[in-house]
């Protein structure tokens, strides 16, 4: 079963709504239990129990019932994910719902199961009506999420295709107190309690096409998320996730085993166990990553040696180059004179 994650820009974007409605940063980030240093990349992964924390103390940090539905009003995907780019950058509405289907995994990544042949985004037509209707299992377990997704989804179809675009919205969840905010945000009948969660789209929409789209922006985009995809695949893995969680933090030295069992939200046993179960410890996960980075740091040129000790989290460049010559057998300038004058491997390596 995958480990559900978000977007760190999400949680990014709703920490920020949440401060302009008077809540306590400090307060927000210690009942989620998230480290603002892992906001500081959009693209980072945030552990989705602590995303639904957060929403659940800002509604109450707030005093806003309805939070979930103006931060989907108030931030558009593109703010906080790079699937928003690229749905920006499609030549028609159609092309856009693909993608987002395709790159839905890097901005909440669930297991999807059986369901929709593992697509979260359906479309599905009904009596001459095309409905687009979320897939995600459970959705009652966190209706905040359809809540912020379908006013996010509408206010923003509405700028492309105008006020009519949307005509009506299934929710699965019973009618909340302030249903007001339903009427005015969604302006079209929305039914509760219903068995799924779906959008009715005017099927003329879907050939509309973008102002902004852009071929080369499209590719350049559509390249970097397929890397963010490998990664996430990655991070199912125990190893993966200890090395997104060491790759920010490394040139601060502070990597050790408690703390990063602690961003995970498992004990250092825990975190031992897993890792033994992969084949591999802590300090082999840290000491091969730190070996991969000082490689690419020297093919790259830019940086010195002293400077790439510093970012692989060596407190000083004797140290670093002893333990570049423990992986390679060379020092980190011959290491970088060879590969000048053409010898690119490693010893022993071909």
């Amino acid at each position: 079963m995958r480990r559900p994650t978000i977007a760190a820009g999400f949680a990014r974007a709703l920490i920020e709504l949440a401060v302009q409605k008077d809540a306590n940063r400090e307060a927000l980030a210690e009942r989620s239990g998230i480290d603002p240093t892992d906001l500081a990349d959009q693209d980072n992964r945030i552990a989705f129990p602590k995303f639904v924390a957060l929403m659940r103390a800002a509604k109450e940090l707030t005093g806003d019932p309805a939070f979930a539905l103006h931060f989907g009003e108030a931030f558009g995907t593109d703010k906080m994910s790079i699937v928003g780019l690229i749905t920006h950058c499609c030549e028609t509405a159609a092309d856009a719902f693909v993608q987002l289907n395709r790159y839905s995994r890097l901005i909440l990544d669930v297991d999807l199961g059986g369901e929709a042949n593992g697509q979260r985004f359906v479309l599905a037509r009904e009596r001459g009506a095309l409905w687009m209707v979320d897939a995600r299992p459970n959705p009652n377990d966190f209706p905040e999420l359809t809540e912020s997704i379908f006013a996010r989804m509408v206010t923003r179809v509405r700028r492309f295709g105008g006020p009519h675009v949307v005509k009506a919205v299934e929710v699965t969840h019973a009618e909340p107190a302030y249903r007001a905010e339903y009427d005015r945000i969604f302006q079209v009948p929305v039914a509760f309690e219903s068995q799924r969660n779906a959008l009715q789209i005017d099927e003329t929409f879907m050939s509309t096409r973008f102002p902004a789209s852009n071929n080369y922006v499209f590719g350049v985009l559509s390249e970097r998320a397929e890397a963010l995809l490998r990664d996430l695949e990655s991070a199912q893995t125990a190893r993966g996730r200890v090395e997104i969680l060491l790759m920010p933090i490394l040139h601060t030295g502070d990597v050790g085993m408690d703390r990063i069992a602690g961003k995970l939200g498992v004990s250092r046993a825990t975190l031992f166990r897993k890792l033994k179960a992969e084949g591999v410890t802590f300090e082999k996960v840290l000491d091969d990553l730190r070996h991969r980075l000082a490689l690419d740091y020297l093919s790259g040129r830019r940086a010195s040696v002293n400077q790439i000790a510093y970012l692989v989290g060596f407190s000083d460049a004797a140290a670093f180059s002893r333990a570049f010559k423990r992986w390679t057998g060379k020092s980190p300038r011959a290491m970088r004179s060879s590969r000048a004058h053409g010898g690119a491997t490693e010893p022993g390596k071909s």
